[in-house]
């Protein structure tokens, strides 16, 4: 018969208990070790780690009132709170044992104990460790999954007038809880304020839940966002919770919400003003606490005025608005922007250092950047990867078209933005030969969010 591969530790003043424990235990468990003077058990645990504890609740200089038990499994448990302990007591201190399992104890047994009930009970209190065990490493990958997220978009970056007021009025509201409303064109870096307001705000060691509304099926935006009862509809095997209650006590970032439809704006405005959300599938209604961030490149003010967009959602979740500026309105930002992407980028790519010329910038400054920040990035990441020297010229940035001409003169004065963003969104779905997942990598959108511009622009 295998043993279980697990360490325990058995502690009691009385060696004969002891003897026997070890002697039956070792059968059954890789590592069995014994203490007889519970003195010992910090160092024991600062220099070794254990599954499952068995703790005496009385030792021989307190026979009878269990107070060194508890000592001794609230010291434990503040060098090792995922500790798995076990009382050994005896038949006339149940209630003793019971009030030590509220106290942090997993279980207990009764002296003289059955070596079957003894081994079960050891066995259910590995499983009770594993599962602690378990749960402490989902966290911790938790945190530092948030953490490297929360790097990648880690700088408010600019020193335009507009960046310098967006960044106040960001800091303003971030101690609040009021509802934002962030506004700006793709690319301008919606999320990055979302997530800055969120590190500044209290709730800055909880989840930031980010949903792109654009990209949820209006079939799916119940089960997605407020979740689903097992037995809901044909694939619901479990239950599920929606981003709403996954956001509880965090916040929910809930972007391009100008694209909901009539019906799915009534849905989200009865969520935000009750705070609760019900599963498909069930009536009980679960109370959320979570910080509303919202985001949209739609004229919203304007879908109002033409009944597209519900007054009231809009009064629900713009208590503080922030505009954000297109590139082209803060030239002055984009060498700090290039400076920060090529550091990113030369350090991914283990690239020696790049530097840009003034002229380069010159030219920079000149583009017109339809596609914004996220347009820059892929400009300096595509130059770091394929300029062959550490000094990047006006070429590096800019792809040469067939006759020759620059990418950043396909946009003369007289066209608007709308007829530069089609030219811009039909270049690079032709660049990759219609592969639509390749093209909205490229311009920084999802597919439904670059097939919404296709049908837009009839490309």
């Amino acid at each position: 018969m295998s043993k279980v591969k697990a360490r325990l530790l058995i502690v009691d003043d009385d060696a004969d208990i002891l003897l026997a424990a070890k002697m039956f235990l070792r059968q059954h468990i890789e590592i069995v070790h014994t203490e007889k003077n519970p003195a010992n058990i910090p160092d024991l645990l600062k220099n070794d780690s254990y599954d499952v504890i068995l703790l005496d609740m009385n030792f021989s200089r307190d026979a009878t009132s269990g107070k060194e038990g508890f000592h001794w499994l609230n010291t434990i448990l503040e060098l090792d709170p995922a500790a798995t302990v076990i009382f050994i007591t005896g038949y006339g201190d149940i209630e003793l044992a019971v009030q030590g399992i509220k106290e942090g104890a997993t279980n207990f047994v009764l002296k003289p104990w059955d070596n079957k009930k003894l081994l079960a009970t050891i066995e259910a209190s590995l499983r009770i460790r594993e599962g602690k065990v378990e749960l402490e490493s989902l966290r911790s990958t938790q945190k530092i999954m948030i953490a490297d997220q929360d790097q990648a978009y880690s700088n408010l970056i600019g020193t335009s007038p507009a960046m310098k007021k967006v960044m106040s009025i960001a800091m303003k509201v971030a101690k609040t809880d009021a509802n934002i409303l962030i506004l700006g064109e793709n690319g301008t870096g919606k999320e990055v304020v979302a997530r800055a307001i969120h590190r500044a705000s209290q709730r800055s060691d909880k989840v930031f839940i980010n949903v792109d509304l654009g990209a949820i099926t209006e079939s799916l935006f119940e089960s997605e966002l407020f979740g689903y009862k097992k037995g809901a509809f044909t694939d619901a095997k479990e239950d599920r919770a929606g981003r709403f209650e996954a956001a509880n006590k965090g916040t929910i970032f809930l972007d391009e919400i100008g694209n909901l439809s009539p019906n799915l704006q009534s849905k989200m405005l009865n969520v935000l003003q009750s705070r609760k959300v019900v599963r498909l599938g069930s009536f009980k209604e679960i109370p959320i606490d979570v910080r509303l961030i919202s985001a949209t490149n739609m004229p919203v003010y304007q879908m109002v005025s033409e009944s597209k967009f519900r007054q009231d959602l809009l009064y629900r979740i713009n208590t503080v608005e922030i505009a954000l500026p297109p590139l082209r309105d803060r030239q002055e930002d984009i060498e700090p922007l290039v400076e920060y992407y090529l550091d990113v980028y030369c350090k991914k790519y283990k690239i020696a250092k790049k530097r840009v010329t003034s002229g380069t910038f010159n030219r920079l400054k000149k583009h017109s950047w339809p596609g914004n920040i996220r347009e820059l990035q892929h400009a300096v990441e595509r130059a770091v990867i394929l300029s062959e020297t550490n000094v990047l010229e006006p070429q590096d940035f800019f792809m040469e078209e067939s006759g020759g001409k620059k990418n950043d003169d396909f946009s003369p004065d007289n066209m608007n933005l709308e007829e530069v963003e089609k030219i811009l969104v039909r270049k690079v779905i032709d660049k990759h030969g219609g592969n639509i997942s390749r093209a909205a990598k490229e311009l920084g959108l999802t597919r439904a969010s670059l097939y919404r511009r296709i049908e837009k622009h009839g490309i």
